[in-house]
């Protein structure tokens, strides 16, 4: 390709925005672009690939600053397999399972509370049959009321 794509067709290309493009050329997961003779940006088509990645990456959980790592140790291998994505995969998804473990948690609490037909936080926390885990942390009453 001579011409070269420019921000708007990369970034629409890519499905982000035009600020979304320039803010990754900032933080070095992009390489800085050629310039035209008038000084526009020039992508190649291996823009529109990497911003792809990057997103897809996101969705599935990583961050900016781990997607940084994961590009620039692939633009190091020099055709060469790395090591390293199939670590991070391993430990993105246990970090995974772990958040599905607490969501999991938690919407057992609520939903033991929406039966019990909490209605009060304040009035809740204080009695003595409370599905919300922090009656622990509680103040204990010396008095037994009705739950809730």
């Amino acid at each position: 390709m001579s011409e070269g794509l420019r921000t708007g067709q990369v970034a629409e290309a890519a499905g982000v925005n035009i600020q979304t493009l320039r803010y990754y050329e900032r933080r070095g997961l992009l390489p800085e672009p050629d310039r035209s003779p008038g000084g526009h940006r020039l992508y190649d088509d291996q823009a529109v690939t990497v911003l792809r990645v990057i997103k897809a990456a996101q969705r599935l959980g990583f961050t900016l600053e781990e997607v940084a790592e994961l590009l620039e140790t692939g633009r190091h291998r020099h055709g060469r397999p790395v090591a390293g994505l199939q670590e991070r995969a391993r430990a993105k998804l246990a970090e995974v399972d772990a958040k599905i473990a607490d969501l999991t948690t938690i919407r057992e609490a609520l939903l033991t509370a929406v039966d019990a037909g909490c209605d009060d936080l304040t009035l809740c926390a204080g009695s003595p049959c409370c599905p919300i885990p922090f009656t622990d942390l509680a103040e204990e009453r010396r008095h037994a009321g009705p739950c809730c």
